[in-house]
């Protein structure tokens, strides 16, 4: 299998570099590329900057206002903005509820709501874990149950990323307790400001206020904001998963954050045997996580989409790069000499969790691969 990029591939990236040198606000550039908190406002403003290109949504197909691109466009798009200190896209709405809505949603939903999340107007956030229903997340609690031509939905979901900021929660919620627990959920959009919905912050470790607590206290949600068929909301949870999955192979961040590793820890390699040896071998783990997700891209072209694979890719993706943000704790001292690094250290020990925990990522593997 041939993966080095042809000549239009390499006319690709060089189409891309030179649109991010030109149109990447230096501001949020130099936020991006010190570390600095991104806030709502440069998140929409650069997803409208890309948009007036054309770009808005590289994964998206161009009858739905995306570009279009292949597989391999749009892995050379992502490395490009990693590299040039963009910032990353909201992915709440352009790569989770997006896919599902055109998959499933009616064409008053595509109509509705995909041009607004196109456009950066509309801000999402994803509406599943909650309170003893993580991992479990068919366990889940939360209850919609019909009114009429409504929805009156009770309960909580936790750990909601930036739903401060939301107009729209995605929210898998229990529409029956008749049958087996999958089987009784159901994929609601609901809007944040409706009477009854209430955010409470969840304040981290460092100080920051990223993730939430989202209530529902009696919200009325017209019923055609049901996505596909009521009950069937699992089956498009999975689909929608497995987006998110593909995405946290976090190659271009990846190389990015050992570029980065590499010159902190360039004087100290010099002397320190164990410590080069110890970025060498995140090196070559990393170049075979590429090459893992190349081949995977390559493939793309197929009707089957990736199953096992992006199992595959979250763990390995999320392993590395939690690995070399330890690294990176290891040569700067961490707290003692930046407090900031050991910050960025423990808010990375998430990626193991979300999107599925690695360890139900290995059950996965275990059913589709090995058949247990």
């Amino acid at each position: 299998m041939n993966l080095d990029f042809d000549e239009s591939e390499v006319a690709f990236r060089a189409e891309v570099r030179d649109f991010l040198e030109k149109n990447l606000p230096a501001d949020i550039q130099q936020k991006v590329r010190g570390h600095a908190e991104i806030g709502k406002a440069d998140t929409v403003r650069w997803q409208q900057i890309l948009n007036q290109r054309g770009w808005g949504a590289s994964m998206w197909p161009k009858q739905a206002g995306g570009t279009g691109w292949n597989a391999t466009q749009r892995y050379i798009f992502d490395e490009e903005c990693v590299f040039a200190g963009a910032p990353a896209q909201l992915p709440f709405g352009l790569v989770m509820v997006a896919p599902v809505i055109m998959a499933f949603g009616s064409p008053e939903q595509q109509r509705t709501f995909l041009p607004k999340i196109l456009s950066g107007e509309d801000w999402w956030c994803q509406g599943y874990s909650e309170p003893g229903s993580g991992s479990d997340l068919a366990s889940l609690r939360t209850r919609a149950e019909r009114d009429g031509d409504h929805y009156v939905v009770n309960g909580q979901k936790t750990w909601t990323t930036l739903a401060q900021h939301a107009d729209w929660i995605f929210c898998l919620v229990r529409t029956s307790s008749d049958a087996r627990q999958q089987d009784g959920i159901s994929f609601l959009l609901i809007n944040m400001h409706s009477p009854g919905v209430t955010v409470r912050p969840i304040i981290m470790l460092d100080g920051g206020h990223e993730i939430n607590d989202v209530f529902f206290d009696n919200v009325r949600v017209p019923v055609t904001n049901l996505v596909g068929e009521e009950n069937k909301g699992w089956s498009y949870a999975k689909f929608l998963l497995v987006h998110e999955r593909t995405g946290l192979a976090l190659v271009p961040q990846g190389k990015r954050l050992l570029a980065e590793l590499k010159d902190i820890a360039a004087e100290a390699m010099k002397t320190d045997v164990r410590l080069r040896d110890r970025v060498a071998r995140l090196e070559i783990e990393l170049a075979v996580h590429e090459m893992t997700l190349l081949r995977v891209v390559s493939a793309s072209g197929s009707k089957r989409g990736p199953g096992a694979e992006a199992a595959i890719l979250k763990i390995r993706g999320t392993e590395i790069f939690q690995n070399i943000y330890e690294a990176i704790l290891q040569v700067t001292g961490g707290a003692y000499v930046d407090p900031a690094v050991a910050n960025r250290y423990f808010n990375m020990r998430k990626l193991s969790i979300f999107g599925g925990s690695n360890e139900i990522q290995k059950n996965i593997i275990a059913q589709m691969v090995l058949g247990l």
